[in-house]
Formats: structure tokens, C-alpha cells, sequence
């Protein structure tokens, strides 16, 4: 293994669960969020040799990541529903008082626009406004207004 897929592969083991949080969160179910999964390790490892470090690794992981479930949920859009397999089981199904939570949260912002979406993803990582604006190219002032409109959205929303 070479320099650079030790340095990639380092990266990828660090930061798996930011780039699993992005997925999860432009996804409705497991098979797709696999699919995101894929799709971003391969842009993050055809664009990780250009990768100059003018921001931090993590956040650069956060826009790559973010880009590609963007550029995914645009193109399913305009493909063909297709009609999924019932199965007997449900892996977002749990009965505890916090995976329910977790699961209205999640749907609540999966009915928010894709810019939106990833806002609040940012800012549910703890991520400061100037992070948050790196990542998406947008001012820290239009991240905290953004972020207002966002939590009010949120807050107004019904629990269907």
C-alpha cells in the first residue's frame, strides 16, 4: 500500500461517521444510504489527491460528502420511482422512546430543501457558523439566519 492509500485510507477510518451522518440524512432507507456511502468514498478518493488542505480534512470530508448526496438526490429525482420489495422487517423501526425521537427529527428534516438539510446536519455536528459556511459557500451571516429559518421551520412543523 502506498503513501497515498495509507494517508486515504487513515482519513476514511477517522471520519467514517461524518460521512455516514451525510448519507443518513439524504436517505430514507439502508439500501441507499449504502449506496451514498459508496458514491462518496469514490469521489473522495478520485479528488483526494487534489485535496491542497486550504481547509481542515474534516470539513473538506463534510463538503465532498454533502456534494455527492446533492448530486445523488437530484438525479433520483428525475429517475423513474421504482417499486421496493416488501421485507418483514424494518431496521428504522425501534420502539424506544429515543430511537422515535431520533426517527421524528429525521423526518422533519427530510422534508426540508437539500441546502437546508445540510445546515442542520452541520449544526447538529457541533460544527461552528464558520464551518458550516466553508462547507456549503455561504457567509457566516447566512448561516445564522439560515439557521433561525431552519429551527423555525422545524418547530412549526406537524408531527405526521
Amino acid at each position: 500500500m502506498d503513501n497515498l492509500e495509507k494517508e486515504f485510507t487513515k482519513a476514511v477510518r477517522d471520519h467514517k461517521d461524518t460521512i455516514y451522518m451525510a448519507c443518513y440524512m439524504f436517505s430514507k432507507d439502508s439500501a441507499e444510504v449504502e449506496d451514498l456511502y459508496q458514491e462518496v468514498l469514490i469521489n473522495l478518493w478520485t479528488s483526494f489527491p487534489s485535496f491542497e488542505g486550504r481547509s481542515s480534512l474534516k470539513t473538506w470530508i463534510w463538503r465532498v460528502s454533502l456534494n455527492t448526496c446533492v448530486s445523488y438526490d437530484r438525479k433520483r429525482r428525475h429517475k423513474v420511482e421504482a417499486v421496493p420489495l416488501k421485507m418483514d422487517i424494518d431496521l428504522y423501526k425501534d420502539g424506544d422512546a429515543e430511537t422515535r425521537q431520533i426517527k421524528m427529527l429525521h423526518d422533519k428534516i427530510n422534508r426540508l430543501e437539500l441546502l437546508d438539510r445540510a445546515i442542520i446536519l452541520l449544526w447538529l455536528e457541533s460544527m461552528s457558523y464558520e464551518e458550516i459556511g466553508a462547507i456549503v459557500g455561504i457567509s457566516v451571516k447566512n448561516v445564522s439566519i439560515r439557521l433561525f429559518r431552519i429551527k423555525e421551520k422545524l418547530k412549526n412543523m406537524s408531527n405526521e
